[in-house]
């Protein structure tokens, strides 16, 4: 039996491959993915929505091709990192059992479908730790409206919260394409037994189905504070003119 073991790293920035393909010479370039295989053994993927998974590489090596993609595009975020096994079992039928992946042999293809699902999910999971804090933030401004019955006065904060909101959710929708069956499925049947049963493992679709139900209450919920802000505002305008006609009119009859 033979092990593989498969790390990913996520990033808060992109990464993209036509710019990153200059840095890596040796590296082979698609519309969804660059790859190459290292001084020190092992398999490099890096893919565009900001996501590199290394294939059976050894810490050292990790460390050392790190330091090449640092250097191709400074100033990296680290968004989230995730660890995961394949077993190779002869007559094995594609099955996660324990939370490692069997299969019979892992070809190219499988590794880049494993390794595509990985990166995805470890994407997934930052989206998920920023979303979530937005989440908070918004129950507690919810939470306050409902315990004083009043809103915050200042429209910028909220501007800038819902612009946040929006934003992300907009990221978070650009990554739905990332779903679709990698091409290496139409090539492999085993490659293809393999994202269905890593789809089901990380859990794929109803973790992005909870993200986009998040932040559309997110977004909902701010729209609604913000409208009551502004009505708020508006009658505090109003009733300030409605205050100066009135003083205008006393003073008039001061004066005569």
């Amino acid at each position: 039996m033979t092990t593989h073991a498969f790390h990913a790293v996520a990033f808060v920035e992109n990464l993209p491959l036509k710019e990153l393909a200059a840095s890596f010479p040796e590296a082979k370039r698609t519309p969804r993915e660059l790859w190459y295989t290292t001084p020190g053994g092992g398999t490099v993927f890096v893919y565009p929505f900001g996501a590199l998974v290394f294939h059976d590489t050894a810490p050292a090596e990790r460390e050392r091709q790190m330091a090449r993609l640092h250097a191709a595009r400074p100033g990296l975020t680290l968004g989230s990192e995730e660890s995961f096994s394949v077993r190779e079992e002869p007559g094995a039928r594609p099955d996660v059992k324990e939370g490692v992946l069997i299969v019979d042999k892992l070809s190219f293809e499988g590794s880049s479908v494993v390794a595509m699902t990985m990166a995805q999910s470890a994407e997934m999971e930052y989206y998920e730790r920023i979303v979530e804090q937005m989440f908070y933030r918004t129950d507690r401004l919810v939470e306050r409206l409902e315990k004083s019955g009043s809103a915050p006065f200042a429209t910028r904060p909220l501007h800038r919260f819902i612009g946040t909101a929006i934003g992300t959710r907009n990221e978070v929708l650009s990554i739905l394409h990332l779903l679709d069956k990698p091409d290496a499925v139409w090539e492999d049947y085993t490659a293809d037994r393999i994202y269905n049963e890593l789809r089901a493992e990380f859990d794929l679709s109803d973790r992005y189905e909870a993200l986009e139900l998040k932040l559309r209450s997110v977004q909902e919920s701010l729209e609604l504070v913000l409208d009551m802000v502004r009505n708020s505002q508006t009658f505090l305008l109003e009733a300030s003119i409605v205050l100066l006609i009135i003083l205008e009119i006393a003073l008039t009859f001061v004066r005569h």
